[in-house]
């Protein structure tokens, strides 16, 4: 049987750790960005621009999967909008007339869709309200993607941090202070994480295992964000300061991974505590 190809597009940190992973698996990996030379060894390159809706010259003709999954790099409702929104529809008109639809087509969003703001636990079932624009498009986007005419399900994803993300250890190490009641609860997924769930849905699919319509990628506890800054400052030998940074975090919410766990994706790290105590080594 061909290996089963998939189109990574923006394929960036999170993309690039997923290539990996099915590159491994023995699949054609295609790989999406403005610059390709940042690429995986053994990924394809595709240069392109997702916001332009003329279609790259090197895009492929036939592909089982698509992921869509670029990252904005700032919280701008237009961007947004051309991105995730028009960038996807550009994404889907390059699959051109096709006599079969992709087997599966996994669109990246974010927990940032969910207004909930007093603590609840949140599942893929929860009201999807956030009225930003950013969040606004991001679900504008998943309706695009799951009303695609291709078997699809969105991934909605927490707080990615891992290597390279080190902005909350940097703030731990400057002495952040964080009040502890009420309890600011933060949710995260470690980037190798995010990648393995990804990769462990297209293998689903490609089991012809029936996904979900929608899954909530986060690691197993959510945690108020006091707690995980203490943590991180004991294993700095840091503490807080009156003139360290402050959090300005308003509201929170706890997401649930009961779906994607019951699917049998396990984290790498189920905790902050993992997480980062990988990254500090």
């Amino acid at each position: 049987m061909a290996m089963p190809s998939v189109m990574i597009a923006g394929c960036g940190d999170v993309g690039s750790e997923l290539a990996r992973r099915l590159l491994a698996e023995g699949w054609q990996v295609y790989g999406l960005r403005r610059d390709t030379a940042g690429l995986p060894a053994g990924v394809v390159p595709v240069a392109g621009d997702l916001c332009a809706a003329e279609r790259p010259a090197d895009w492929p003709a036939q592909l089982d999967y698509m992921v869509y999954c670029p990252a904005a790099g700032k919280r701008d409702a237009d961007l947004y909008q051309r991105l995730y929104v028009e960038g996807l529809q550009h994404a889907l008109s390059w699959l051109g007339e096709r006599k079969r639809p992709l087997r599966h087509l996994l669109q990246v969003s974010s927990s940032g869709v969910y207004a909930q703001q007093e603590g609840e636990w949140v599942t893929e079932n929860s009201p999807a309200l956030a009225d930003s624009g950013s969040s606004s498009a991001l679900l504008a986007a998943e309706d695009v993607a799951l009303r695609s005419g291709h078997p699809a399900s969105v991934v909605r994803l927490t707080g990615i941090y891992g290597p390279g993300r080190n902005r909350l250890i940097e703030q731990a190490r400057a002495g952040m202070n964080v009040p502890a009641e009420p309890p600011q609860y933060t949710n995260r997924i470690h980037r190798d994480d995010a990648a393995g769930l990804l990769a462990h849905l297209l293998l689903q699919a490609e089991q012809r295992e029936l996904l979900a319509p929608c899954y909530l990628g986060v690691d197993d506890e959510p945690a108020p964000l006091h707690e995980v800054v203490g943590w991180l400052q004991q294993q700095l030998g840091a503490s807080p300061q009156p003139d360290g940074p402050t959090s300005t975090r308003v509201g929170s919410k706890r997401c649930s991974n009961a779906l994607a766990r019951e699917s049998g994706w396990v984290p790498q790290y189920p905790s902050y505590r993992e997480g980062y105590a990988a990254l500090l080594d």
